[in-house]
């Protein structure tokens, strides 16, 4: 083929042409900006990772800017991999194509994505069938589980029952499960005064090691306050008496006995007791399965004590769950504002030195609203009117809260 062909033709440019001058400092020309504007990208690439900054993370609620990401992102990819641009914006590979399969929108009205994108979604048959069961009196005894088990059964609808209970929730379908039989009263015994009625219990706290330890307590009835308490490493007789002993240093003694709500142990029911009881100062009535007569006030304390404090701490000894107790019951009594009295603590509620708490609370929410109404309306877009000059927004917040009462007459 070469001697067939012969000798090509050598093309040679001379170097001390003119054109080839221009070429050569053009390409030095090239060549420094390529250096400068690489200085430029990994300077801003470092900035960019150091700053945290990234889009899987982070939402991006503005359709028209993920329409220009996009955009800028198909404009990338003629030069660089996908997989490298999309690293390069710290966005993940399976959002990006969320993104890009959402522009194609469905021009069906009763499904929120396309059909032939999704195929694996319920069809419109299915979805009138499972409206049908889950709102029929003949299936309302059902729970959603065995609904869906059910309509498998049928040969109706072979749809999961995560699937029924979403499209029960997101449709708003009502199921005819109405609850004719009287519920059972939550409401206890209420007491309308402090030292009216006492709850007294004892709860068993597990150590670390296996041992048991004993923690005794009288809590008031109006005002949630812990009265008393005791950690003991037996269940005796002696320490019920003490809890009520130390109580009992509260009462006036111009007042009525106070009632002592107690359940039927060996602990709260035994000749000690009875004795102390005698003495005229407090009363016992044992809490039966009624609600009128329960002790779930104090088992209610149980339960928010143990679960929000101490078995979030090491209890190795007795003396750190006193020590635990003793710094639970404190926050609980002078610290922790109480739901059922409208922020006051329970010291306050006993002692009757909190009735400007309620009040001082509803007047800061009020400030706290409007300062909040009047940052809001000063923000503005491109879409929103103006027809004036607005107030800063910390002009305003600082008005309404240093003088609430300019804020309310303007």
């Amino acid at each position: 083929s070469w001697m067939r062909r012969g000798m090509p033709e050598v093309v040679t440019l001379d170097v001390l042409d003119s054109d080839a001058r221009e070429l050569r400092a053009q390409i030095v020309r090239l060549e420094n900006r390529v250096r400068t504007l690489l200085g430029i990208v990994r300077l801003l690439f470092c900035v960019f990772r150091i700053s945290g900054v990234g889009l899987d993370g982070d939402r991006v609620p503005s359709g028209e800017g993920k329409t220009k990401l996009l955009s800028a992102i198909e404009h990338a990819r003629t030069s660089l991999k996908l997989t490298v641009v999309l690293r390069l914006i710290g966005l993940s590979p399976s959002r990006h194509y969320a993104w890009t399969k959402r522009q194609t929108e469905c021009v069906l009205d009763d499904r929120s994505s396309c059909p032939r994108s999704s195929p694996g979604q319920v069809t419109a048959t299915e979805i009138r069938s499972m409206h049908d069961m889950a709102t029929s009196l003949e299936h309302r005894h059902m729970s959603v589980r065995t609904l869906a088990l059910h309509a498998q059964r049928l040969g109706r609808v072979f749809v999961s029952a995560g699937t029924w209970l979403r499209l029960i929730r997101e449709r708003g379908w009502r199921r005819p499960r109405t609850r004719v039989h009287p519920a059972s009263p939550k409401q206890g015994v209420r007491a309308t005064k402090p030292n009216e009625y006492w709850h007294i219990d004892v709860t068993i706290i597990k150590l670390l090691d296996g041992t048991k330890v004993y923690l005794h307590a009288v809590i008031d009835n109006l005002s949630r306050r812990i009265l008393a308490w005791k950690v003991a490493l037996r269940l005796e007789p002696q320490n019920t008496c003490a809890v009520l002993v130390e109580a009992g240093k509260t009462l006036p003694p111009e007042e009525d006995p106070a009632t002592v709500v107690a359940d039927s142990g060996v602990e709260n029911v035994n000749g000690a007791v009875d004795a102390l009881l005698g003495l005229g100062r407090l009363r016992r009535v044992l809490a039966q399965v009624e609600v009128d007569f329960s002790n779930s006030m104090i088992e209610a304390f149980w339960r928010s004590m143990k679960h929000n404090w101490l078995f979030l701490n090491q209890l190795d000894t007795p003396a750190a769950v006193e020590r635990l107790v003793a710094f639970y019951v404190t926050e609980h009594n002078s610290v922790m504002p109480h739901a059922a009295f409208n922020g006051q603590t329970p010291d306050e509620v006993y002692f009757g030195s909190g009735d400007h708490v309620a009040a001082r609370l509803a007047q800061r929410r009020v400030e706290a609203r409007q300062a909040r109404l009047a940052a809001n309306r000063i923000l503005a877009c491109s879409q929103c009117r103006t027809d004036g000059p607005r107030p800063e927004a910390s002009a305003i917040f600082d008005v309404v809260h240093l003088h609430p009462q300019k804020s309310q007459m303007s």
